[in-house]
């Protein structure tokens, strides 16, 4: 079955490079297609030197938005510190794009925390050699804190492991039932255009995945299934002894993400600050995201020893440790109500539901062998002092 040909404009090596792929195997999966764009080597979005977060980027992150997200982080952090009580407390963070992220939690815990931040280490997971370079560059203050590890090659004793928007840009396999039975979407090439086929998957993953969810995308619908996201989990949980996972990213529970309203699945594309739903355009040039379904990260964690200790929106969590007596103390220190007014209009972002990042973004807190701690982030809204 094929599919109508969006319109494309492609003049890069790696469409040129997808095109014989396509063409020599007959079609590729759309994960396949999904993994060059964003890794490849020497053309993928995120491997090749570019301005991907920000205002001459494509797209921000919680952690561009304002220093104030990574200091709540580094305040959830410091209590499960606490709770571990162990000598080192190590922090790993996979997908830490430009160091941001590190960067204020690093700042917020040397100020804050000063003999926790004397006795951690904070180990960044990174594929992309542009990446290592842009965070080696703004963590230069904390230089004697940080090292790299691949993805492979990481341990924690005692600590927490960490990821903010980083499994929303694992590649998906895109899916369609119909008649009652599971086809995938393939890419094919012709005339120099990306044709999308609809087809019987290959393999029998795809149909496995979906029998251990327990769940399906219901008739005429399209939808992604992020099967690297469970082995992905599993082997997070595999990787720590005792400690914490602390996962933040857009996405639902497995019901809500298949919802039947959700005709047209999730897939997002990102280009200088502009959304559209066509992965075959620039090739290369603009993010690919698809939300992650939290279910299928917590039974997965759960088979690797993780238990589920908290999972909210995102305002919750942030609201739990303190984002308005935090913003209080920011206006407080303003110079005018003009920088007051600017302040509280792009920490908003933050937490407002509609229009924002409060709601779509969740947070998942696991434990491994840290029993059923009460954490911060769960605190009751009304037990949060507001001002």
């Amino acid at each position: 079955m094929i599919q109508q040909i969006p319109p494309q404009t492609n003049h890069s090596q790696l469409a040129t490079l997808l095109h014989q792929q396509a063409q020599a195997a007959d079609g590729i999966s759309f994960a396949d297609f999904m993994a060059q764009a964003l890794y490849h080597p020497q053309y993928g979005y995120y491997m090749t030197p570019r301005d991907r977060i920000g205002k001459a980027g494509d797209f921000y992150t919680s952690s561009s938005v304002n220093a104030l997200f990574g200091r709540l982080i580094a305040r959830q952090l410091a209590q499960m510190a606490e709770l571990l009580s162990s000598e080192t407390f190590q922090i790993v963070e996979q997908g830490a794009g430009e160091g941001h992220l590190a960067l204020d939690i690093l700042d917020a815990l040397a100020e804050e925390s000063p003999e926790l931040y004397a006795r951690l280490t904070y180990t960044l997971i990174e594929v992309s050699q542009d990446n290592r370079q842009r965070q080696a560059k703004s963590l230069a203050a904390h230089a004697d804190k940080i090292s790299w590890n691949d993805e492979n090659d990481w341990s924690i004793t005692s600590g927490c492991f960490l990821s903010n928007e980083l499994v929303d840009a694992f590649p998906v396999h895109v899916v369609e039932k119909h008649s009652g039975v599971l086809k995938e979407v393939f890419v094919t090439s012709q005339d120099d255009t990306f044709v999308e086929e609809v087809r019987a998957p290959r393999g029998s993953r795809l149909t496995e995945y979906f029998a251990w969810l327990g769940y399906s995308p219901i008739e005429g619908n399209r939808a992604e299934a992020n099967v690297s996201a469970p082995d992905w989990m599993r082997h997070v949980g595999q990787c720590i002894e005792r400690g914490f996972v602390l996962t933040i990213d857009y996405g639902y529970p497995t019901k809500e993400l298949y919802a039947p309203h959700r005709r047209a699945g999730t897939l997002m594309c990102y280009h200088r600050h502009q959304a559209d739903d066509n992965p075959y355009d620039r090739v290369g040039e603009k993010d690919m995201t698809a939300h992650v379904d939290f279910t299928a990260l917590q039974k997965a964690g759960s088979e690797a020893g993780l238990e589920t200790l908290s999972f909210s929106e995102q305002y919750r969590f942030l609201l739990g440790l303190g984002f308005f007596e935090e913003l209080v103390r920011l206006e407080a220190a303003a110079t005018d109500e003009k920088e007051a007014r600017a302040l509280r209009l792009t920490l908003k972002n933050l937490i407002m539901p509609e229009g924002g990042m409060g709601e779509t973004f969740k947070v998942l807190v696991q434990g491994k062998n840290v029993g059923t701690p009460e954490l911060l982030c769960s605190r009751e809204i009304g037990a949060i002092p507001f001002g």
